[in-house]
């Protein structure tokens, strides 16, 4: 008679779920390790495991253990954040099958989730993943009165524990690109009291369903989140008159408000600087009027928080690369730490994500890159590029 061994179920799900996790050991060694939490390590090492980061220190302080597989580069950063995209939403391909970063039949559509059109597959994505951008703040283009949501994700094309926040933000825009594309509004007045009557009749439906009266809407629902500061409102204003706009609704309504583009910014400094707003700045090479090299280096000296942004193209690959924005502004006033800082621990700031990526610390995401120069130089390349402990591009071998 066989005798079966009978393995208890809870034996059974451990051992299932010991399979699927990921226990990555890894070394990173870097002749300059720039964490982004202090001054820059010389001949720094970076551990990880367990998808965090264990241990950081010189290689001298830092012994690898047995068993980690070990990286080397010349340079190594936290993994770059892009703060504004439309990656994911808008393809590659330019067609209108892949591209569902803006709806407009209608000017003012906040109630439009990032979620329902982001493709974690999309080779933009990859494509930004190998230039060391590992974390996007992804969702509906500029362009509408209030164009749809945006969405915090991971650029490893793993949409489940990848999205860092599904509704982070609504974006709205102001100014003359709107007017272009809708009947209404056709002026910069009509416009903000289009947005103006949006927020009022949100604050007459929280009103409303709080005493169990109003009828649920999805528009007004998520209205309702930005007026109770759950969620932030991006608005894209690129000329002096629409930063004061942005600010003074802000202001009328108490949301917590990132300016985003702002190409004017450096005329209304102290405006800026008073309503204490972030600022999600336009690519440095975009085609945007009145545009200045040194609007990052202004914002710097100023004590202004900034980011750098992919943003929006409606041209072929839709998105840019923030890694060479970055470099243009360390070319035009910024030093290195602070072009750096602006696609990292200043972007996840801004993005509240701070706490888990945009530096290389203890306990921290393990999202790293590693290149083989100076990040800001043309002819340097992305060498080794890791997501959540996971090395998701390996080259300069």
């Amino acid at each position: 008679m066989k005798k079966y061994f009978i393995i208890p179920i809870h034996v059974i799900i451990l051992l299932v779920l010991i399979s699927c996790y990921n226990f990555a050991q890894i070394a990173v060694k870097g002749d300059i390790v720039y964490t982004m939490a202090g001054e820059a390590i010389k001949d720094g090492i970076v551990l990880i495991e367990n998808n965090k980061i264990e241990k950081v220190g010189t290689q001298s302080e830092v012994a690898i253990p047995d068993g980690y597989k070990i990286i080397e580069g010349a340079v190594v950063t936290p993994g770059l954040i892009d703060a504004h995209t439309v990656v994911g939403l808008s393809g590659i391909y330019n067609q209108k099958h892949d591209q569902d970063q803006i709806e407009y039949s209608n000017p003012i559509q906040p109630e439009l989730r990032a979620l329902d059109a982001f493709n974690p597959n999309e080779v933009l994505i990859k494509w930004l993943a190998g230039f060391g951008v590992t974390t996007v703040n992804t969702g509906h283009a500029p362009g509408a009165l209030s164009s749809g949501q945006t969405m915090i994700v991971k650029t490893n094309s793993k949409i489940g524990d990848s999205i860092l926040d599904s509704v982070f933000a609504v974006v709205f825009s102001l100014g003359s690109e709107v007017s272009s594309k809708f009947k209404n509004p056709k002026t910069r007045p009509k416009g903000i009291a289009m947005l103006r009557s949006a927020f009022f009749n949100a604050q007459n439906y929280m009103k409303k369903m709080s005493k169990g009266e109003g009828e649920f809407n999805l528009k007004n629902e998520i209205l309702s989140e930005i007026l109770n500061k759950n969620v932030k409102a991006i608005f894209t204003a690129n000329s002096s008159i629409d930063i004061l706009g942005a600010i003074r609704l802000a202001d009328e309504f108490n949301f917590d408000l990132i300016l985003d583009g702002a190409a004017e910014a450096y005329l209304v400094l102290n405006e800026i600087k008073k309503a204490d707003v972030p600022v999600i700045l336009h690519p440095m090479m975009a085609r945007t009027n009145n545009i200045s090299y040194e609007t990052p280096m202004i914002l710097k000296d100023k004590g202004i928080l900034f980011a750098i942004q992919g943003g929006y193209e409606s041209y072929v690959p839709k998105v840019r690369n923030i890694l060479f924005e970055a470099a243009i502004a360390a070319a035009n006033g910024l030093t290195f730490n602070e072009a750096l800082a602006s696609i990292t621990i200043d972007a996840a700031e801004i993005l509240g994500i701070d706490n888990r990526i945009g530096s290389i610390e203890v306990g921290k995401d393990a999202d790293i890159a590693v290149f083989d120069g100076d990040p800001f130089e043309y002819t340097t390349h992305t060498c080794e590029v890791i997501i959540n402990g996971e090395v998701i591009k390996t080259e300069c071998k």
